[in-house]
């Protein structure tokens, strides 16, 4: 269990958040959400002891440990996989050490015994006998087959260090465990593995996450961190969203209906004033009215960016034709035969487990890559958008402001214009301004986005869109490709975005490809069954 009271904490000047005042119970999984910069991970910080707070009280049990999900996946690079996830469980590992150092002694004394002796009894009370078969079992979920246990951390890719990370976390059966985002760069596989896993889990978990079929699956309470305030809420993260949309409207209704009453007020007091026989019941509803104030609606940090994709036409008969299409890169084959047909209305999310298969394909379709046999045919209506998942091209050498830079793709160049375009997608002020190079990764991907809103393409192809934005760019992004009329090619990890946006699902696999006109979760029960 995990009590808080009075929690505050200051950076500078000013709150982060104060007064915070939460329990957290064993048997729970509590999902973590907020806007970007809220004090998402910090909180989780706070929890684990790597940050100090400002005031209050945390309270955990001294025999309960705790694992979190480390960020730093270089800190291991001269371990080998086993050895990084067991010290996971650090007196665990302790206990290995020594007992390996005190079996290595040429001059082993009676002394050396005993101490042998405890740290046997200490070791198999923890189940270290078991240790390198659970180890196995956590990375064999998440998709590191056995060759790869014994491999060094350098050697992994980043992807795989990931995993391994993860893996750490989860090894040792902890009372408490804190994730920081664990779904990133998890594939569909790992990621239900997980929720498996935390699903059966009998400690406590509390996890922050983008991922809102993730967070509805495992959670049973949503932990919102708003108006500089953390709240608690039993349920997952609809429950939550609807419940707070609900409540946002009965506040604008309840002002609304506040509004009209001063309204009346004012037109009686108004009609009245000069009336001698109603001047009593003006002055006194003068009085009331100096007490009755408008309540403002909470400033909430949560902003949504208004994203909407407006096709200039719409698309022919002819949309995308490919035919036995193969792609080798660097003596590996990525693509084999591949062949398909778009048709109108088509909304097709690619995937698989080599996320470099949909990258290839999508350049190829886009004219950035050549494939080595087979042909593509556009139709002559099609005019196409591409969202790449790497953008550092468009950035990372750009000396432009913001404003320059939608100047760019827009056919409507007056400052007033972009500006305001601009501020529909969160930059607004001096932050239409800033140097394009120095944009977040959420920054780049919300120009990105802008820039093919401008475009009026009636074909949209998207590489992990969802990568680097938060749950509100996320919705916002989902709700305009589900509004979108014409065609939508896209990957992502994104189990709901998928869900809720593609009617047709084209899995790319060592032999070739799967495709299937049917929504993901219908595809999903079809490959379990």
């Amino acid at each position: 269990m995990i009590t808080i009271n009075n929690l505050s904490l200051q950076f500078g000047g000013s709150k982060l958040f104060d007064d915070v005042n939460l329990k957290f119970v064993p048997g729970n999984c509590y999902g973590v959400i907020g806007a970007n910069g809220a004090g998402k991970s910090t909180f989780l910080k706070i929890l684990s002891g790597e940050i100090d707070y400002t005031t209050g009280e945390i309270s955990i049990p001294s025999k309960v440990r705790m694992s979190v999900l480390k960020q730093d996946h270089f800190l291991y690079d001269d371990y080998q996989v086993m050895e990084t996830v067991i010290m996971g469980n650090k007196r665990l590992y302790e206990i290995m050490k020594e007992k390996d150092a005190l079996y290595a002694k040429e001059d082993f004394t009676d002394e050396d015994g005993v101490k042998a002796s405890e740290l046997e009894g200490e070791f198999a009370e923890m189940n270290g006998w078991d240790a390198e078969t659970e180890v196995s079992q956590i990375l064999q979920g998440l998709g590191l087959g056995s060759e790869m246990h014994f491999m060094y951390m350098r050697d992994l890719i980043g992807g795989d260090k990931v995993k391994v990370m993860l893996a750490q976390a989860l090894f040792g059966k902890p009372g408490i465990i804190l994730l920081d985002e664990p779904t990133n760069n998890l594939d569909i596989e790992s990621v239900r593995w997980l929720e498996d896993f935390l699903l059966e889990f009998e400690g406590l978990v509390i996890v922050v996450s983008h991922d809102r079929h993730f967070l509805n699956t495992v959670c049973t309470h949503i932990v919102d961190i708003d108006y500089k305030k953390i709240k608690m809420y039993v349920g997952n993260y609809d429950f939550w969203y609807e419940s707070s949309q609900l409540m946002q409207q009965l506040m604008r209704d309840q002002n609304r209906k506040r509004e009209d009453k001063i309204k009346d007020l004012q037109n009686f007091i108004q009609r009245f004033s000069a009336n001698k026989s109603k001047s009593k019941q003006a002055t006194s509803r003068r009085k009331l009215l100096d007490k009755l104030s408008v309540e403002e609606m909470p400033a909430s940090s949560r902003r949504y960016p208004f994203v909407k994709f407006t096709p200039d036409r719409e698309v022919g008969n002819e949309i995308l034709t490919v035919e036995n299409l193969s792609k080798t890169i660097d003596g590996v084959e990525i693509l084999k035969n591949i062949s398909f047909r778009v048709n109108k209305d088509d909304k097709i999310a690619f995937i698989g487990e080599n996320e470099n298969a949909q990258t290839t394909l999508f350049k190829i379709l886009v004219g950035e890559l050549e494939p080595d046999t087979g042909t593509i045919k556009w139709g002559q209506t099609i005019t196409q958008s591409y969202f790449p998942k790497d953008n550092s091209s468009f950035f990372d050498e750009c000396n432009l402001n913001l404003v320059d830079w939608m100047r760019q793709f827009s056919e409507d160049q007056s400052e007033s214009f972009l500006r305001g375009f601009l501020g529909r997608m969160l930059f607004s002020g001096d932050d239409a301004l800033k140097p394009a190079k120095v944009l977040s990764g959420g920054e780049r991907v919300r120009c990105m986005l802008s820039r093919m809103m401008l475009s009026g393409s009636n074909v949209l192809v998207l590489d992990q869109p969802t990568n680097h934005l938060d749950l509100e760019s996320i919705t916002a992004l989902n709700n305009g490709l589900m509004d979108f009329k014409e065609i939508v090619l896209f990957s992502s990890h994104d189990h709901q975005f998928i869900q809720t946006i593609a009617n047709r699902i084209i899995e790319l696999t060592e032999d070739g490809m799967i495709d299937r006109a049917m929504t993901y979760d219908e595809y999903l029960e079809r490959k379990r069954g």
